[in-house]
């Protein structure tokens, strides 16, 4: 038998050799935690983002498009440069989970000490979550919810603020999930999943637009632009 194994016969043998893979490139940045390199669809580690649907409170109690902040506060950052991802295993959605740096920097570590994402699953990045606590920068400057409870939230739904978490904020951040109510009179355009899988969005002016009921179980979400439905990789719909 020949010394040298088969390349497939090794990744069987050692898994972890298979996502042993850089990929480098300017990124269409899609959300603060989701970044396309070339056709690589990538999930940022480690960490998770507000999405561009998601709204906070500032320091005067007033709702604010964090999601949004967040993914245009990181475009700002990088500033058009190269980034370098290492990437490895694939979620469900079928994008690879990755620890990204530029210039150097790592990306994940500069969103969590800005206030724009949270540690999760990993404690690499707790202290600087709780430098972002104290500094009151990004979503902690007022009070908002977990980026993983606002894609489930319910009236038990936890606040999480830098100092006092305002008695008035739950309702006020919930007050979106309430069926047909959009998050403010500039977001209204809609955006569901069909059968197939893919994410829709409809304008107002849109055929189907009455007819699609905005249900958080259903995967259903709100926007504020068609830019920004696009960059959440939905499509308009055809009728």
């Amino acid at each position: 038998m020949s010394p040298k194994l088969p390349l497939a016969l090794l990744l069987m043998l050692w898994p972890g050799l298979a996502f042993a893979a850089d990929v480098s490139g300017v990124p269409k940045i899609r959300e603060a935690d989701q970044i396309q390199i070339g056709n690589s669809r990538i999930r940022l580690s480690g960490i998770d983002a507000p999405s561009v649907d998601q709204l906070c409170l500032n320091t005067k109690g007033e709702r604010w498009t964090c999601g949004v902040a967040a993914r245009d506060e990181l475009i700002k950052h990088t500033d058009n440069k190269s980034w370098t991802c290492h990437l490895g295993q694939t979620d469900r959605r079928g994008r690879a989970l990755a620890r990204c740096e530029v210039d150097g920097e790592d990306v994940q570590k500069w969103l969590v000490r800005s206030g724009w994402a949270l540690a999760r699953v990993s404690h690499d990045y707790d202290a600087d979550q709780a430098a972002a606590r104290e500094a009151k920068a990004g979503m902690w400057q007022g009070a908002f919810i977990a980026p993983w409870d606002w894609r489930v939230r319910n009236k038990k739904t936890t606040i999480l603020g830098a100092v006092k978490v305002p008695e008035t904020a739950h309702a006020i951040l919930l007050a979106s999930a309430s069926g047909p109510v959009a998050p403010s009179p500039d977001c209204t355009i809609k955006g569901n999943v069909n059968s197939s899988g893919e994410c829709i969005y409809h304008k107002p002016t849109s055929r189907w637009y009455a007819q699609i009921k905005m249900q958080i179980s259903k995967g259903t979400r709100w926007f504020c632009s068609v830019e920004e439905a696009e960059a959440a990789g939905c499509r308009e719909t055809r009728r």
